[in-house]
């Protein structure tokens, strides 16, 4: 994974967006998502509140929990 550095800290050059997290992908099928990513080494998420009513931003927050200081989001 390619990362650039953003205010000191090392961001990845790709972001996954999670518009479907809380649509057509349930909470295990965005776990699983998110599981990837963070394994191929992507720490970069978007998101917005109008994404599926904000389940999106509800979901991303709860898998990001555990390891909020390694994920950088944007949301709109």
């Amino acid at each position: 994974m390619e990362f650039k550095t953003i205010s000191g800290a090392l961001v990845s050059r790709f972001s996954f967006g999670t518009m479907q997290f809380g649509g057509n992908a349930d909470e295990a099928a965005s776990a699983e998502m998110y599981g990837v990513c963070r394994k191929a080494g992507i720490n970069f998420f978007d998101t917005a509140h109008g994404y599926n009513e904000g389940r999106s931003e509800q979901i991303l927050g709860g898998l990001i929990a555990g390891e909020r200081d390694d994920v950088f989001v944007a949301t709109k």
